[in-house]
Protein backbone atom coordinates (compact mmCIF):
# COMPACT_ATOMS: atom_id res chain seq x y z
CA UNK A 1 0.00 0.00 0.00
CA UNK A 2 1.57 3.41 -1.17
CA UNK A 3 2.01 6.45 1.37
CA UNK A 4 2.23 10.13 1.28
CA UNK A 5 5.83 11.00 3.05
CA UNK A 6 5.24 14.94 2.43
CA UNK A 7 4.45 16.09 6.02
CA UNK A 8 4.66 12.20 7.29
CA UNK A 9 6.32 11.75 11.01
CA UNK A 10 9.30 8.95 10.08
CA UNK A 11 10.40 6.77 12.73
CA UNK A 12 14.25 5.68 11.65
CA UNK A 13 16.08 3.35 13.83
CA UNK A 14 20.13 3.51 13.08
CA UNK A 15 20.17 6.57 12.05
CA UNK A 16 23.48 7.71 13.39
CA UNK A 17 25.19 5.42 10.94
CA UNK A 18 26.23 6.17 7.44
CA UNK A 19 23.42 3.91 5.70
CA UNK A 20 20.86 5.41 8.15
CA UNK A 21 22.47 9.07 7.17
CA UNK A 22 20.99 8.48 3.77
CA UNK A 23 18.20 7.16 4.39
CA UNK A 24 16.93 10.21 6.74
CA UNK A 25 18.30 12.41 4.00
CA UNK A 26 16.24 11.16 0.93
CA UNK A 27 13.07 10.74 3.49
CA UNK A 28 13.66 14.68 4.75
CA UNK A 29 13.78 15.52 1.01
CA UNK A 30 10.54 13.81 0.35
CA UNK A 31 9.18 16.50 3.00
CA UNK A 32 9.03 13.79 5.84
CA UNK A 33 9.44 14.73 9.21
CA UNK A 34 12.16 12.87 10.77
CA UNK A 35 11.88 11.04 13.96
CA UNK A 36 15.68 9.99 14.30
CA UNK A 37 17.23 7.69 16.83
CA UNK A 38 20.46 6.31 17.32
CA UNK A 39 23.00 5.38 20.12
CA UNK A 40 25.16 8.51 19.64
CA UNK A 41 23.77 11.96 19.71
CA UNK A 42 25.82 14.03 18.49
CA UNK A 43 25.72 11.78 15.33
CA UNK A 44 21.73 12.50 15.26
CA UNK A 45 21.95 16.20 15.88
CA UNK A 46 23.90 16.68 12.50
CA UNK A 47 20.57 15.52 10.88
CA UNK A 48 17.68 17.72 10.09
CA UNK A 49 15.04 16.46 12.46
CA UNK A 50 14.35 14.71 16.04
CA UNK A 51 16.99 13.45 17.57
CA UNK A 52 15.97 10.41 20.25
CA UNK A 53 18.83 8.75 21.94
CA UNK A 54 18.24 4.84 22.17
CA UNK A 55 20.38 1.62 22.96
CA UNK A 56 17.80 -1.33 20.78
CA UNK A 57 19.59 -3.70 23.01
CA UNK A 58 18.10 -2.55 26.23
CA UNK A 59 14.64 -4.29 26.05
CA UNK A 60 13.23 -1.27 28.27
CA UNK A 61 14.69 1.22 25.47
CA UNK A 62 11.83 0.07 22.47
CA UNK A 63 8.99 1.18 24.73
CA UNK A 64 11.05 4.46 25.63
CA UNK A 65 11.47 5.49 22.13
CA UNK A 66 7.81 5.26 21.23
CA UNK A 67 7.06 7.12 24.05
CA UNK A 68 9.35 9.74 22.85
CA UNK A 69 8.40 9.62 19.43
CA UNK A 70 4.89 10.04 19.71
CA UNK A 71 2.52 9.85 16.15
CA UNK A 72 4.56 7.42 14.17
CA UNK A 73 3.21 7.27 10.16
CA UNK A 74 6.19 5.32 8.89
CA UNK A 75 8.85 3.62 10.51
CA UNK A 76 11.92 2.32 8.69
CA UNK A 77 13.89 -0.18 11.06
CA UNK A 78 17.06 0.27 9.72
CA UNK A 79 19.00 -0.54 13.01
CA UNK A 80 21.28 -3.95 13.06
CA UNK A 81 24.66 -5.28 14.52
CA UNK A 82 27.08 -7.26 12.76
CA UNK A 83 26.59 -10.68 13.15
CA UNK A 84 29.35 -12.12 10.88
CA UNK A 85 32.08 -14.83 12.19
CA UNK A 86 32.76 -18.14 13.16
CA UNK A 87 29.79 -19.03 15.76
CA UNK A 88 31.99 -20.61 18.67
CA UNK A 89 33.42 -16.70 18.36
CA UNK A 90 30.66 -15.05 20.11
CA UNK A 91 29.62 -14.99 23.84
CA UNK A 92 26.17 -15.69 24.60
CA UNK A 93 25.72 -12.23 25.41
CA UNK A 94 26.91 -11.24 21.82
CA UNK A 95 24.31 -13.28 20.30
CA UNK A 96 21.64 -12.07 22.12
CA UNK A 97 22.74 -8.60 21.43
CA UNK A 98 22.30 -9.55 17.91
CA UNK A 99 18.45 -10.57 17.90
CA UNK A 100 17.57 -7.99 20.01
CA UNK A 101 18.34 -4.98 17.82
CA UNK A 102 18.02 -7.04 14.76
CA UNK A 103 14.95 -8.61 15.34
CA UNK A 104 13.23 -8.67 18.12
CA UNK A 105 13.40 -4.55 18.15
CA UNK A 106 11.56 -4.38 14.79
CA UNK A 107 9.06 -6.52 15.44
CA UNK A 108 8.71 -4.70 19.15
CA UNK A 109 8.32 -1.40 17.33
CA UNK A 110 6.05 -3.04 14.35
CA UNK A 111 3.91 -4.69 16.65
CA UNK A 112 3.05 -1.31 18.75
CA UNK A 113 2.66 0.78 15.79
CA UNK A 114 0.43 -1.09 13.08
CA UNK A 115 -2.44 -1.00 15.47
CA UNK A 116 -2.53 3.16 15.41
CA UNK A 117 -1.90 3.03 11.67
CA UNK A 118 -4.67 0.47 10.47
CA UNK A 119 -7.21 2.93 13.00
CA UNK A 120 -5.88 5.92 10.97
CA UNK A 121 -6.41 4.29 7.80
CA UNK A 122 -2.52 4.82 7.17
CA UNK A 123 1.19 3.97 7.44
CA UNK A 124 4.10 1.87 6.32
CA UNK A 125 6.29 -0.12 8.01
CA UNK A 126 9.70 -0.54 5.95
CA UNK A 127 12.33 -3.57 7.16
CA UNK A 128 15.90 -3.10 5.93
CA UNK A 129 16.89 -6.53 5.70
CA UNK A 130 20.05 -8.07 3.69
CA UNK A 131 20.22 -10.50 0.73
CA UNK A 132 21.78 -12.49 3.98
CA UNK A 133 18.29 -12.74 4.69
CA UNK A 134 17.86 -15.21 1.57
CA UNK A 135 21.12 -16.68 0.83
CA UNK A 136 23.18 -17.70 3.84
CA UNK A 137 26.87 -18.23 3.51
CA UNK A 138 29.69 -19.60 6.09
CA UNK A 139 30.30 -17.75 8.66
CA UNK A 140 27.28 -15.25 8.81
CA UNK A 141 24.95 -17.90 10.85
CA UNK A 142 23.89 -15.26 13.32
CA UNK A 143 23.84 -12.25 10.67
CA UNK A 144 21.54 -14.73 8.72
CA UNK A 145 19.46 -15.88 11.50
CA UNK A 146 18.31 -12.27 11.92
CA UNK A 147 17.98 -11.12 8.42
CA UNK A 148 15.33 -14.48 7.56
CA UNK A 149 13.58 -13.94 10.38
CA UNK A 150 12.97 -10.46 9.37
CA UNK A 151 12.05 -10.87 6.26
CA UNK A 152 9.40 -13.87 7.04
CA UNK A 153 7.77 -11.48 9.84
CA UNK A 154 7.70 -8.81 7.00
CA UNK A 155 6.21 -10.97 4.09
CA UNK A 156 3.74 -12.55 6.80
CA UNK A 157 2.80 -9.44 8.18
CA UNK A 158 2.39 -7.97 4.62
CA UNK A 159 -0.19 -10.62 3.89
CA UNK A 160 -2.31 -10.08 7.43
CA UNK A 161 -2.41 -6.58 6.80
CA UNK A 162 -3.81 -6.76 3.05
CA UNK A 163 -7.18 -5.91 3.78
CA UNK A 164 -5.95 -2.76 5.62
CA UNK A 165 -4.08 0.62 4.50
CA UNK A 166 -0.98 -0.22 6.09
CA UNK A 167 1.39 -1.69 3.78
CA UNK A 168 4.94 -3.52 4.82
CA UNK A 169 7.98 -3.20 2.53
CA UNK A 170 11.41 -5.67 2.75
CA UNK A 171 14.62 -3.84 1.85
CA UNK A 172 17.63 -5.92 0.79
CA UNK A 173 20.95 -4.81 -0.19
CA UNK A 174 23.83 -6.59 -0.94
CA UNK A 175 27.18 -5.18 -0.47
CA UNK A 176 27.38 -1.29 0.22
CA UNK A 177 30.08 0.46 -0.04
CA UNK A 178 31.23 3.71 1.61
CA UNK A 179 29.43 2.73 4.45
CA UNK A 180 27.57 0.42 6.22
CA UNK A 181 28.84 -2.89 8.05
CA UNK A 182 30.38 -4.54 5.11
CA UNK A 183 32.38 -0.85 4.33
CA UNK A 184 33.21 -0.45 7.95
CA UNK A 185 34.84 -4.14 7.96
CA UNK A 186 37.53 -3.55 5.47
CA UNK A 187 36.99 -7.26 3.74
CA UNK A 188 37.45 -7.86 0.16
CA UNK A 189 35.21 -8.79 -2.30
CA UNK A 190 36.10 -11.14 -5.71
CA UNK A 191 37.23 -9.33 -8.59
CA UNK A 192 34.29 -8.56 -10.45
CA UNK A 193 31.72 -8.72 -7.30
CA UNK A 194 29.87 -5.72 -7.68
CA UNK A 195 28.24 -3.39 -4.95
CA UNK A 196 25.84 -0.39 -4.56
CA UNK A 197 25.93 2.63 -2.44
CA UNK A 198 24.11 4.34 0.60
CA UNK A 199 22.16 6.49 -1.78
CA UNK A 200 20.65 3.43 -3.40
CA UNK A 201 19.58 1.55 -0.21
CA UNK A 202 17.74 5.31 0.29
CA UNK A 203 16.16 5.40 -3.14
CA UNK A 204 14.86 1.92 -2.53
CA UNK A 205 13.20 3.06 0.67
CA UNK A 206 11.39 6.25 -0.45
CA UNK A 207 10.10 3.87 -4.02
CA UNK A 208 9.09 1.39 -1.41
CA UNK A 209 7.08 3.84 0.36
CA UNK A 210 5.62 5.61 -2.52
CA UNK A 211 5.02 2.96 -4.68
CA UNK A 212 3.59 0.40 -2.05
CA UNK A 213 6.34 -2.09 -3.19
CA UNK A 214 6.53 -5.51 -0.94
CA UNK A 215 10.28 -6.07 -1.57
CA UNK A 216 13.41 -4.49 -3.29
CA UNK A 217 17.02 -5.98 -3.60
CA UNK A 218 19.89 -3.22 -3.54
CA UNK A 219 22.32 -5.29 -5.04
CA UNK A 220 24.04 -5.88 -9.10
CA UNK A 221 21.88 -8.40 -11.33
CA UNK A 222 24.02 -11.64 -10.44
CA UNK A 223 23.66 -11.43 -7.03
CA UNK A 224 19.69 -10.59 -7.26
CA UNK A 225 19.57 -13.93 -9.79
CA UNK A 226 21.87 -15.70 -7.23
CA UNK A 227 18.94 -15.09 -4.77
CA UNK A 228 16.48 -15.93 -6.87
CA UNK A 229 18.19 -19.40 -7.79
CA UNK A 230 19.20 -20.00 -3.82
CA UNK A 231 15.39 -21.09 -3.21
CA UNK A 232 15.79 -23.61 -6.29
CA UNK A 233 18.79 -25.14 -5.66
CA UNK A 234 20.54 -24.51 -2.13
CA UNK A 235 22.77 -26.83 -1.96
CA UNK A 236 24.42 -25.94 -6.11
CA UNK A 237 23.91 -21.99 -4.74
CA UNK A 238 26.37 -22.78 -1.99
CA UNK A 239 28.79 -24.64 -3.70
CA UNK A 240 29.60 -21.92 -6.09
CA UNK A 241 29.63 -19.18 -3.20
CA UNK A 242 32.31 -21.21 -1.77
CA UNK A 243 34.07 -21.60 -5.25
CA UNK A 244 33.48 -17.56 -5.26
CA UNK A 245 35.22 -17.29 -1.98
CA UNK A 246 32.37 -16.48 -0.10
CA UNK A 247 34.38 -18.16 3.11
CA UNK A 248 37.28 -15.87 2.43
CA UNK A 249 34.92 -12.65 2.89
CA UNK A 250 32.88 -14.38 5.65
CA UNK A 251 35.67 -14.27 7.67
CA UNK A 252 37.26 -11.42 6.76
CA UNK A 253 33.93 -9.10 7.36
CA UNK A 254 33.90 -11.22 11.16
CA UNK A 255 37.07 -10.29 12.21
CA UNK A 256 36.66 -6.77 10.96
CA UNK A 257 33.66 -6.57 12.72
CA UNK A 258 34.41 -8.18 15.81
CA UNK A 259 34.87 -4.56 17.85
CA UNK A 260 31.39 -3.54 17.36
CA UNK A 261 29.14 -6.65 18.01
Amino acid sequence: MPADLNGARVLLTGASGGIGNAIAHGLRDKGAHMLLTGRRREALEALDGEPIVADLSDRDAVAQLLEQAGRVDVLVANAALPGSGRLDSYSPEEIDRALDVNLRAPIQLTRALVPQMVERGSGHIVLISSLSGKVPAAYSSIYSATKFGLRGFGLSLNDELHDTHVGVSIIAPGFIRDAGMFADSGAELPPGAGTRTPQDVSDAVVRAIETGRQELDVAPLSFRMGARFFGVAPGLMAAIQRRLGSHRVGAAMGEGQRSKR
